[in-house]
């Protein structure tokens, strides 16, 4: 007999005294006594060298014997009714949209694999929490599942035929949306799951911040579980697996992952060529997770009985994942003479059995008992998350139609007859006409199936997927009583990220406001000027401070604490994004409202993990981020990679994000003091990207009559020179001082009048200005409104605008502006060196602010091109030197 390694045994007598053994210690000292042998065993072989490693997988089958299966807690025969239906109303829905229409797409294989997995849930683990919703569970749905969780919700009565009837047809508004996804279904989703490895990166981190509530005695968040559904496929996403070890670092057992493991991905295996259940056992393993497989169904726990040489698991060792889909596409013909008879001793295991036993055999996933004691196990389970790993078909009960295909998951049509082998299957009440016609069933309400149903929910506090819009309002304090610096700065330099850091730690201070404020930085605290918020509140640490910190004697010391209010993720954006996502939404998962700052280098913001700040705009996240070093001149000497020039111009894509780049203190102060206002007090679902900049310059006190202005995007900032403005310049962020100087260029060195105007934000000018345009186009017969765009700048005189990013950032306003409209911006690849060398380069300093002024004049005829060419070689400005965007 060859071992596990494919090496033939050399003394096979001794081997059986081995094993024999093993099978006496099992027998008297029981399994743990087995298990402590085996450890000794496998660490002593360690030390003297014999092997360097174990396998960091278990044997493919059941985590759980049978012996240790708890009974079944509720009515299984019901339930399997239950969610034959719910099967049949997902199918119906589907494809009653793709006959009617053909493009909505759709898909069924996916729920069709996952269906025990959510009714075993919806049965017996997920908690709703109080008649709020307060100490809810929260479940991350797969998102291809969508339409099982839509025909539960028909069944439950929160949902009605008509809806189901518009499945992918949301604009009558009547439709139900394709994914989960709040911002469509607000009363709905609690989560969004449509772009994959986003939600399990955000589900561990929702965990953590119940932990981070709790600790910090905000929260009484002890009851609550995140539950995640997801696929096998989808663990290939980088963002699945990237804080699986943040979750065993701090012992999240409040967290378990439930892998779809249909083997199959969109067009064919995941792992076809190996085995993607005992690559994640591996993953999970040695992140620090739990681990329980269910492969196999009840069915299988006879043949193992029998089974005393383990010849089915060393048959299933060898059996690739492409195979297992091939086996799961076939009858019992084909397994028995393709798996079980390559075999003679597993062929024997099953001698008894015909082709229709082992064509009823089913894997693990699609067991209820099975799948109850795995989440009975996770639930158990203290001081570690848990994964359970469900094997299962993709498309199961498709039949010919999409079971285990490798088109399964593009499958969005039946026929007449494969929908009626559908209904055959699952035992359906439903006539030949009415499979025909696609007729959504619903049994009595007072049938048992929805009793039990609704039974269920009640001992499990209600319906789920079920999402809270509001909780409490949160007094702000006035603006005055914590910002009086940047308010009155009256020349003092400093940074904006520096008067940003000390705005929001001013509103920690606050004995209402303060302890929700949350705020976040992945590292380079230190950078951002955030170091006193190490002893003024803390890092937060699930386990405190477990040692003497280096600095232990420095006023601003590294201080961890277990109530600790800052979060310092270390180097992860996409984690620290996430921890932001799950306190922006605390007022909808928890009913309490926090108040998150994520604090970052912009250039790391949306460019880097703009996937998971779309996913939290989708969640009607509440919250600031904080764009730092912004621009792509800012930040002088780190270069290309950190070098943020279009941020603002992807933040603009997003509709419930307020985008704003303030160039003063002041600014920063009112815009921060309104985004509060809106987020706490106001139950506004937008979230606010603003950006600072980390370059010192002289900060004036705040003029008069400027906070509209301010927060609605643009004002008159100042005049220079006599008369009426020739030129109206606009600047935002760390190029509005080098606007200012070009004014006075203008003025003192060409004798022209130039208006400058701080612009707060272009993209919500635009925003305006398109809605104006709008109300303008389909009211004809009303007076035309203006935007603030049109009114601030209207005439003749020419509009130049510079900025720190790319040129489309200020175009966004283009077609509101009815002079000539000129822009500058920083296109191209960024680079080391100077501020000032970096601005004349990408042509946003003074200088050719001033010449873009002076050759639009000309180009009006307001002003002699001579001109132009002697401001181009007075400032020293080379014609011929190659555009900056060229590479």
């Amino acid at each position: 007999m060859l071992g596990p390694r494919g090496v033939a045994d050399p003394d096979p007598a001794e081997t059986a005294d081995w094993l024999a053994s093993l099978e006496s210690v099992l027998r008297h000292g029981g399994a743990a006594r087995a298990r402590f042998l085996l450890d000794r065993l496998e660490q002593k072989a360690r030390e003297i060298g014999v092997v360097e490693e174990a396998p960091p997988y278990s044997p493919y089958r059941n985590t759980i014997p049978l012996e240790k299966q708890p009974p079944y807690p509720g009515d299984l025969a019901v339930e399997e009714r239950i969610t034959s239906i719910m099967r049949w109303n997902a199918l119906a829905m589907v494809v009653r949209a793709n006959m009617a229409y053909g493009e909505l797409g759709g898909h069924v294989a996916s729920y069709a694999s996952a269906a025990e997995i959510f009714e075993l849930g919806f049965n017996h683990f997920f908690q709703a929490g109080d008649a709020t919703g307060a100490g809810a569970d929260l479940v991350f749905f797969q998102p291809h599942s969508a339409p099982g969780v839509y025909a539960r919700a028909f069944l439950e009565g929160r949902l009605s035929e008509t809806n189901l009837k518009h499945y992918r047809q949301e604009i009558a508004g009547e439709g139900l949306c394709s994914y989960p996804h709040p911002w469509l279904m607000p009363e709905f989703w609690q989560v969004p799951t449509g772009s994959m490895g986003i939600g399990p990166m955000n589900a561990i981190y929702q965990a953590r911040f119940m932990r981070y509530l709790s600790d910090r005695g905000l929260a009484d968040t002890a009851g609550q579980h995140v539950w995640g559904v997801f696929g096998d496929g989808e663990m290939d996403e980088p963002e699945s697996i990237g804080a699986l070890t943040l979750a065993a670092r701090e012992k999240l057992d409040n967290v378990t992952f439930v892998i779809n493991c249909n083997l199959q991905r969109l067009d064919g295996p995941v792992r076809g060529n190996g085995q993607i259940i005992q690559e994640l056992e591996s993953v999970f393993r040695g992140a620090g997770w739990n681990v329980v497989k269910v492969l196999w169904g009840s069915e299988w726990d006879a043949i193992f009985a029998r089974d005393t040489n383990h010849a089915l698991l060393r048959r299933f060792a060898a059996t690739v994942d492409g195979k297992y889909q091939t086996l799961g596409a076939k009858d019992g013909a084909y397994n028995l003479a393709h798996f079980f008879g390559e075999d003679e001793e597993v062929k024997a295991l099953v001698s008894h059995m015909s082709d229709a036993d082992v064509d009823k055999l089913k894997r693990g996933g699609h067991d209820f008992r099975k799948l109850y004691a795995a989440f009975a196990a996770a639930k158990a389970t203290k001081g570690r998350p848990t994964v359970i790993l469900a094997k299962t078909k993709k498309g199961y009960g498709m039949g010919g139609a999409g079971e285990s295909r490798m088109t399964a998951h593009q499958a969005k049509k039946l026929d007449t007859d494969a929908l009626k082998a559908f209904r055959d299957r699952f035992a359906l009440p439903l006539t030949d006409a009415q499979v025909e016609r696609l007729e959504f069933y619903k049994p009595d309400e007072n049938s048992r199936e929805l009793r039990y149903l609704r039974e269920r929910r009640e001992q499990l506090g209600g319906f789920l997927p079920k999402r809270r819009r509001t909780a409490a309002h949160v007094a702000v304090p006035d603006l005055s009583t914590y910002a009086g610096f940047a308010l009155e700065a009256d020349g003092k330099e400093m940074s904006t990220t520096t008067a940003a850091v000390r705005l929001f730690s001013s509103l920690i201070k606050h004995k209402e406001l303060g302890p929700r404020v949350v705020p976040i930085v992945a590292d380079e605290a230190r950078t951002f000027g955030m170091a006193n918020l190490f002893r003024q509140v803390g890092i937060y640490s699930p386990l405190g401070q477990l040692y003497e910190p280096e600095d232990a004697g420095s006023m601003l010391y590294y201080k961890e604490s277990r109530d600790g209010q800052l979060l310092e993720e270390g180097i992860t954006e996409a984690g620290a994004i996430s921890s932001w996502a799950a306190a922006a939404t605390s007022y909808s998962v928890h009913g309490l409202a926090m108040l998150p700052f994520y604090i970052y280098y912009s250039m790391f913001g949306f460019q880097r993990v703009g996937d998971l700040i779309w996913a939290a705009a989708d969640q009607r996240a509440r919250g600031f981020l904080i764009g730092a070093t912004a621009g792509r001149t800012t930040l002088g000497g780190e270069g290309l990679q950190h070098q943020d020039g279009s941020s603002h111009l992807v933040a603009a894509t997003i509709p419930n994000c307020r985008a704003y780049d303030p160039a003063f203190a002041y600014e920063m102060a009112v815009i921060l003091d309104h985004g509060t206002r809106d987020m706490m007090e106001r139950d506004v679902d937008a979230f606010y990207y603003v950006t600072a900049m980390n370059e010192n310059y002289a900060q004036p006190s705040m003029p008069e009559g400027v906070r509209d202005g301010i927060i609605r995007g643009m004002y008159r900032f100042a005049g220079y020179g006599n008369g009426e403005p020739a030129i109206r310049l606009l600047g935002s962020g760390a190029i509005l001082p080098e606007v200012i100087a070009a004014a006075k260029l203008l003025a003192e060195e060409w004798g022209i009048a130039a208006e400058v105007h701080s612009v707060t934000s272009f993209s919500e000018l635009a925003r305006e200005a398109r809605e104006v345009e709008r109300i303008n186009r389909l009211n004809p017969g009303l007076p035309a409104k203006r935007s603030l765009v049109e009114e601030s700048l209207s005439g003749s005189a020419p509009v130049v605008a510079a900025t720190d990013y790319v040129r489309a950032y200020p175009q966004l306003i283009a077609t509101a502006i009815q002079a000539r409209y000129v822009t500058l911006g920083t296109d191209g690849f960024g680079r080391s060196d100077t501020r000032s060398a970096l601005r004349a380069f990408f042509e946003v300093d003074r200088h050719h602010v001033a010449v873009a002024a002076l050759a639009a004049l000309a180009d009006e005829g307001h002003l002699d091109r001579a001109k132009v060419a002697d401001a181009v070689a007075r400032y020293g400005i080379s014609p011929n030197r190659p555009a900056p965007w060229t590479v």
